[in-house]
């Protein structure tokens, strides 16, 4: 099957933004909002608001070397390149990581959302069954993968749009029935008075809501990764990146205050999708079986984007000689076969811990994973501030405004946010996962260094 053909560049615009968008319209939408809406009430918004900005300037800050450099492995390349092989070392293998964990917690969301209608059907059997799926969609062909991915990643777009539709024909009929709870004064009430109505737990709700607040909005960067395969991606990546994050931004502000307006945010409990009680409280069950349905498409959406993401991370790691050699191998159709395998592989850890422990599995993985986020994030920023300083003086095409501030205020932001970490009972351990990732990285590096030399 070994082809020495590099990638392909067949993923058109379309494609790209519906990777970015179904790598983080997903769970963190769906399902997360339950964990931090008790915690922030409608400050959540405020919160949305703040992460998105964040977010948003990584995104310009790695579109801005992407398009200068579309090159597989996006992150560990420029890392790689501008701030020392360890750098690029860490950069790549942590990413991968953290698809890999992204792709477990949506693995465990899928399984707990099939039980749903088939409560007797054994979790880890539906995850077996979607790995399988998935995988072999990958292994056709990157156009087959962007196709299917365009797809599923509409139905959820398309669910999220048409819910803030419907929503506010609610919204503008419970608003002329005297005994409806659908109250714009949900957004204010129920606490007792001034701001704490709004900030039920003070700043500090906020501060702690944050954490899954950045999980959200994990999976944008990941147009970087598709740069190599991307037609034109000089004129591509800069509109799908300016196009994707207000989007986004929509969505997720849009559709939280339609929710907390139809439904007072004290009736929202973790453990359950906020969409699906909603719509159950207003007495519409059909829409929320619909909903059930449109959740487990984006966890499947964003567990497609985790495999393609995770074996071009793989094939680039390859590249730079940070990863064995057999990643490099390509299929006829030019897909990294071997890369793509392996990293399914390991997500079968999903169908142990799913088997393990079938109820608390989702928290457990996305603990892990917005610390793995937190050190890719702050990568990218460090690295685009060596590859500013490399390019001085030259005519950019995509430059990131407020340089350097806003870099230096998106590392404050995270290093805030893994403060927060420490204040959730289910985050501290992962906090402490930082340091010990590091210094397995590290030494993984090392290993690596002397068998260069012996080879």
């Amino acid at each position: 099957m070994e082809n020495k053909q590099a990638l392909k560049r067949n993923l058109k615009n379309r494609h790209i933004q519906m990777i970015a968008l179904g790598g983080c319209i997903g769970t963190g939408l769906f399902y997360g909002t339950a964990e931090s809406i008790p915690l922030a009430g409608p400050g959540l918004i405020l919160g949305y608001l703040l992460g998105g900005f964040v977010i948003y300037m990584i995104m310009r800050m790695i579109g801005e070397m992407a398009t200068e450099e579309p090159v597989s492995g996006a992150f560990s390349y420029f890392a790689n390149k501008y701030c020392g092989e360890y750098a690029g070392f860490l950069a790549g293998w942590n990413y991968w990581l953290l698809y890999i964990l992204v792709s477990m917690a949506e693995l465990s969301a899928i399984g707990v959302y099939i039980t749903k209608w088939f409560p007797d059907f054994p979790m880890w059997a539906s995850v077996l069954a979607t790995i399988i799926i998935i995988t072999s969609i990958n292994l056709a062909s990157v156009k087959f993968f962007g196709e299917t991915e365009f797809w599923l990643a509409l139905i959820k777009v398309l669910a999220v749009v048409g819910m803030i539709v419907f929503g506010i024909y609610l919204v503008g009929k419970g608003l002329f029935v005297e005994t409806s709870t659908v109250k714009v004064s949900n957004l204010w009430d129920h606490g007792s008075g001034g701001l704490s109505n709004i900030f039920p737990n003070g700043s500090w709700g906020v501060w702690v809501s944050l954490v899954i607040v950045m999980f959200s909005f994990g999976g944008t960067e990941m147009i970087a990764i598709a740069a190599a395969e991307t037609e034109n991606p000089e004129k591509t990546i800069p509109i799908a990146i300016k196009q994707v994050m207000w989007r986004i931004l929509l969505f997720y502000v849009g559709s939280i205050i339609i929710m907390l307006v139809l439904v007072p945010w004290t009736d929202i409990k973790a453990g359950i999708s906020p969409f699906v009680l909603v719509f159950d409280q207003l007495g519409l069950p059909n829409v929320a079986g619909i909903l059930n349905f449109i959740i487990l498409t984006a966890a499947i959406s964003v567990y497609n984007s985790g495999i393609y993401s995770n074996g071009r991370m793989l094939y680039g790691l390859a590249e730079q000689r940070h990863a064995p050699k057999v990643f490099l191998k390509l299929s006829k159709n030019s897909v990294p076969y071997a890369a793509i395998l392996f990293s399914s592989a390991i997500t079968l850890i999903a169908v142990v811990i799913n088997l393990m422990v079938p109820n608390g599995a989702f928290m457990i993985v996305m603990s892990v994973a917005i610390a793995a986020a937190v050190i890719t994030w702050g990568l990218i920023i460090i690295m685009h501030l060596r590859f500013r300083k490399a390019h001085t003086g030259e005519k950019l095409k995509f430059k990131t405004p407020f340089f350097p501030y806003v870099n230096y205020f998106c590392l404050i932001f995270l290093l805030i946010v893994v403060g927060a970490m420490t204040q959730l009972g289910s985050f501290k351990p992962a906090v402490f996962v930082i340091p010990a990732w590091l210094a397995i990285t590290f030494v993984g590096f090392q290993i690596k260094k002397k068998m260069d030399k012996n080879a």
